[in-house]
């Protein structure tokens, strides 16, 4: 049997010459046409998915971010709240500062069912006015506000509704973490965090506004603004004020504390204070600084200046002597003592006893055109400029006679900031110079570039003995702490009401300043119409309520301003004088 004979393979049919030519200028020789086209279909896959994949990016883009990009288009016809610097106090102590916080506005044209949105938006934030909204949606706007500084629950809520053309956005927020203690100083902010008062207006007034219109202040990257405010010093001070509001039942109460030597306000309290955080509470008339914005007769703490101006002429001396064996008729006017001597006192006496007609004689002897001169040259007849923009003129007589030279020379007739009268005083006490008070840090040598002088030394060294010697025997001895060399001047007011001095409704002051040998601070208490109580025998004077509050302030701040305590040291006469050039 033969052997089968195998099978010829299948011969592919021939291509002909013009496919084969084609193919060749196509695909090149020896190519796969089958793995090619495998790999076409891939590429073209690959291409449809990236195409696909950049739509739906920019779609998921555009569903989140255009609410915020619109926003801030049309913020920037708005006004935006930017960013401010920090303030602190001269320790660090954070004053005020930025918090970021979301806004609700919302976009008219992009919004599909605006009734609905209204309803949604007013049921979901009850405080919301649905009048105010319907009014702001209903424009054509591309941009309004709804709520400023909605809440972090308020945001989620209103997250939660999906409503096109609602979003909200992230703007700075002033917080101020101490509230009510710098309140006046630090003043506060509106909606749209510009200054509207006390230091953060200064703040605007000094570029930072320009700043914002420029757009060049959005970050936090500004250097912190350090003030001259001690926050422990103020806190003491006002702690100390509020008990004497309370325990004298009075109307208001207030208190400085500077630095004899820079002009530097350490502590500055004006009660009834408000909290910043809640700007309503500032527009109540009753809660003005009345440090700076009001003027008042600040009655016989003036005498201080009688009796310099006196000194610094060389004309009278410490035992110079005045008639005030009974009461000084000047017209129709009689002027009289609280505690009538009925005889010859010197001028160590009339600053002791707060004689008012002593100083009116003293006043006298010196004539009118000297007191007028003196005055203006220590900054009480003109408006203190400081870098609160709060600030009050002083009420001077417009036609300053003999008789207004008598009553000013006791602190009547004449009423001025007590801050400009803090800065006159220090004069008096720090050598001699005039230094315009600040907020700011300033050091020692930077304020004598600013001083000007204003009385002699030996007077200033006078002045400095009458201030301790009323504290060691005189009106002020309730605030005379110990180990602080403390000296001071009374001050009682009568206030005018209707025309006429009030007996019973007074102005209280009283100014200290330690240590009385090199004074370092200056402190002024006042207390506005406080009421007689048992432990105060029925008096109202400043020597009854105001001076134990200041010997309270000045036992609390001393240590926090580094004051050592000196026990034993002799009376004024042995310590002060003897340094003076001379003794009289």
């Amino acid at each position: 049997m033969s052997a089968p004979i195998p099978a010829k393979p299948m011969e592919k049919p021939t291509e002909p010459w013009r496919q084969r030519l084609i193919r060749s200028l196509l695909y090149g020789r020896n190519v796969d046409r089958a793995a090619k086209a495998r790999a076409r279909v891939g590429l073209a896959m690959l291409a449809f998915a990236s195409v696909y994949a950049l739509i739906g990016g920019r779609l998921v883009m555009f569903a989140i971010g255009a609410d915020a990009h619109g926003a801030r288009r049309a913020a920037a016809q708005e006004v935006v709240a930017t960013a401010r610097p920090d303030i602190v106090d001269r320790n660090g102590a954070i004053l005020a500062t930025d918090v970021k916080a979301a806004s609700l506005f919302g976009e008219p044209r992009r919004i599909i069912d605006k009734d609905e949105a209204i309803e949604l938006l007013t049921a979901t934030v009850p405080d919301l006015d649905e009048a105010e909204v319907r009014e702001r949606l209903k424009t054509r706007k591309g941009f309004v506000w709804l709520k400023r500084e909605v809440t972090p629950k308020q945001q989620q809520d209103i997250h939660k509704l999906g409503i096109p053309g609602i979003g909200f956005l992230r703007e700075n927020k002033r917080v101020y973490p101490t509230g009510n203690e710098v309140a006046h100083l630090i003043g506060l902010v509106n909606i749209d965090n510009q200054g509207i008062a006390g230091l953060e207006k200064w703040l605007d007034n000094q570029g930072l506004a320009d700043l914002h219109r420029a757009g060049f202040a959005t970050d936090r990257l500004q250097k912190p603004i350090e003030l001259s405010v001690d926050l422990r010093v103020e806190h003491a001070l006002r702690d100390e004020l509020l008990k004497a509001k309370d325990k004298f039942h009075a109307k208001a109460a207030s208190g400085i504390v500077s630095n004899v030597k820079t002009g530097e306000i350490v502590a500055m309290v004006s009660l009834p204070d408000f909290d910043p955080n809640n700007p309503k509470e500032a527009h109540d008339p009753d809660r003005i600084n009345r440090l700076t914005t009001g003027v008042y007769e600040m009655g016989s703490t003036f005498k201080a200046f009688t009796l310099a101006m006196a000194l610094d002429s060389g004309k009278i001396n410490l035992n110079s002597s005045w008639d005030a064996r009974g009461n000084l008729h000047y017209g129709k006017f009689t002027i009289h003592d609280s505690h009538p001597l009925g005889r010859f006192i010197n001028t160590k006496e009339v600053f002791t006893y707060s004689s008012n007609i002593g100083a009116a004689r003293i006043a006298l002897s010196q004539g009118v055109e000297a007191h007028k001169t003196f005055l203006a040259k220590m900054g009480q007849l003109t408006r203190l400029r400081t870098e609160l923009p709060e600030s009050a003129a002083p009420l001077i007589p417009r036609r300053w006679s003999e008789l207004n030279t008598v009553t000013a020379a006791f602190g009547q007739g004449l009423s001025v900031a007590p801050l400009q009268a803090v800065m006159g005083i220090n004069a008096l006490v720090n050598g001699g110079y005039l230094i315009p008070p600040t907020f700011m840090k300033r050091s020692e040598t930077e304020a004598a570039a600013l001083a000007k002088r204003v009385i002699k030394q030996d007077t200033s060294d006078k002045m400095r003995y009458l201030m301790r010697l009323n504290a060691e025997i005189g009106t002020a001895k309730t605030a005379d702490i110990k180990g602080y060399y403390v000296g001071g001047k009374t001050g009682t007011s009568e206030k005018v009401i209707n025309g006429r001095y009030a007996k019973k409704r007074v102005l209280n002051s009283f100014t200290a300043v330690m240590p009385c040998d090199d004074p370092k601070y200056h402190i002024l208490i006042m207390l506005d119409e406080p009421q007689a109580i048992p432990e105060t025998k029925g008096f109202i004077t400043s020597g009854w309520n105001a001076v134990p509050t200041g010997g309270k302030v000045i036992e609390r701040i001393a240590p926090l301003l580094g004051v050592e305590p000196r026990f034993d040291l002799p009376p004024s006469d042995r310590l002060i004088l003897a340094a003076s050039r001379t003794t009289q």
